[in-house]
């Protein structure tokens, strides 16, 4: 057996076959059942995700978790300020959507895949509204392999164009966005392009997540720690990986779930997506459909893929 890099993933070789990886997680929800926003909603979500630890595996370096994160509601007074001290004005709730970028740090990889990002918003007729560094905290202690593998986090803020009228069809577009950006860099086979991911890109809902402790998340997103963010539903996840080794992009909550346990069907089900692609048409989606194909990338984990 080949000598393993500790900040590589174990690939399938002698014994060891990474599909035979098999355990389960730790998920929360907490909601207000009148859907009031609060911050309370976000701390308690985060109160939750810290209960949950014992669900979640912690390697030989005590810093070093299979991942962590929450999904919340979209706090636009608190995203509208702070794009206001940069000079952007958001349009109103609604007519906006917000995507969390992981990005490579290596500057020239970066630069492409925001580029590409850019592309793919002007292509579908939609206005880019501008950029965010998301702000992380990191004093915090954290494993070397972590922080190896952690990504430059930016937001982009993207305003609906002339031809969306009501946020389901943004809500598509953005979808189609974010499939046809993720293509596009995929085909540009850059060095670091793995490092590429969107955790979320949507005009109601954003992730914070990543390859953190339960109790890391709230502390490394700054973003979390201030009152303004306001949710009134707060979905959370403490990873134990499964079936994949644990990475920033694999950490939940997903863009609509958080899952616990294994689709053991997984192989059957993306044949059976792929074999059945030409018959697949969408009243909604229309000719936008063709986009998004491959709908399913090798190497994601079973809820990613889902």
């Amino acid at each position: 057996m080949d000598e393993l890099d500790p900040t590589s993933i174990p690939v399938s070789q002698g014994l060891y076959n990474p599909a035979n990886e098999h355990d389960n997680c730790g998920v929360g929800f907490v909601a207000h059942i009148k859907g009031t926003k609060s911050h309370d909603i976000v701390a308690n979500g985060l109160l939750i995700l810290r209960n949950l630890t014992h669900r979640g595996a912690v390697g030989a370096d005590p810093l070093m978790g299979d991942g962590a994160g929450i999904l919340i509601q979209i706090p636009d007074r608190f995203y509208r300020e702070e794009m206001a001290s940069q000079g952007v004005t958001l349009p109103p709730v609604g007519e906006y959507g917000v995507g969390m970028v992981f990005l490579p740090k290596e500057s020239a990889s970066r630069l492409a895949c925001q580029e590409e990002i850019e592309r793919a918003v002007r292509s579908e007729g939609q206005v880019i509204l501008g950029w965010r560094d998301v702000p992380v905290d990191h004093t915090m202690p954290i494993s070397p392999y972590v922080k190896a593998k952690e990504p430059v986090i930016r937001q982009i803020f993207i305003g609906r164009g002339r031809d969306v009228m009501v946020t389901d069809a943004l809500e598509r577009k953005l979808y189609i966005i974010r499939k046809r950006s993720g293509h596009a860099i995929q085909a540009l086979r850059l060095k670091y392009g793995k490092e590429f991911y969107v955790p979320s890109m949507s005009a109601r809902t954003v992730a914070y997540k990543g390859m953190l402790l339960a109790e890391q998340v709230g502390v490394y997103y700054r973003d979390l720690q201030d009152v303004r963010v306001v949710s009134a539903l707060a979905l959370v996840h403490q990873r134990f990986s499964t079936n994949t080794f644990p990475t920033w992009d694999l950490a939940h909550p997903f863009r609509f779930i958080a899952h616990n346990g294994e689709i053991n069907t997984l192989r059957g089900n993306v044949n059976w997506i792929r074999a059945r692609q030409n018959a697949i048409s969408s009243p909604v989606l229309g000719r936008d459909l063709d986009k998004v194909w491959p709908l399913i990338y090798d190497g994601q984990s079973d809820s990613a893929s889902f």
